[in-house]
């Protein structure tokens, strides 16, 4: 079982930055693959990135890419989403999500934060 936490969101203007925590309990965090979605209002829950277990990454979505960056520390069991360039498109919900060994897809989720992008 894992539970995920994340922190890091609020209010930014367009063209700034923000950074993204995710803090996970549980055994095995290193085994496990991290990712960050988001959901807009009215819109569907979208991939942002993911990250291997040993910290390669994963992907980027195309939206995002060149302008987040995901990482993890593994002694600290947290996952981090870097964010820059911030525009008013990258405002939703964010969401951290953790992959078990043995699953498919993403099985534990987190909360969600709340990121606005003011133009």
């Amino acid at each position: 079982q894992v539970q995920l936490v994340e922190s890091g969101g609020g209010l930014v203007q367009a063209g700034g930055s923000l950074r993204l925590s995710c803090a996970a309990s549980g055994r095995s965090f290193s085994s496990y693959r991290m990712g960050w979605f988001r959901q807009a209002p009215g819109k569907e829950r979208e991939f942002v990135a993911s990250v291997t277990g040993s910290g390669g990454i994963g992907g980027y979505a195309g939206s995002v890419k060149g302008r987040f960056t995901i990482s993890r520390d593994n002694n600290k069991n947290t996952v981090y989403l870097q964010m820059n360039s911030l525009q008013p498109t990258d405002t939703a919900v964010y969401y951290c999500a953790a992959r078990s060994p043995t699953a498919n897809n993403y099985n534990y989720w987190g909360q969600g934060t709340q990121v606005t992008v003011a133009s």
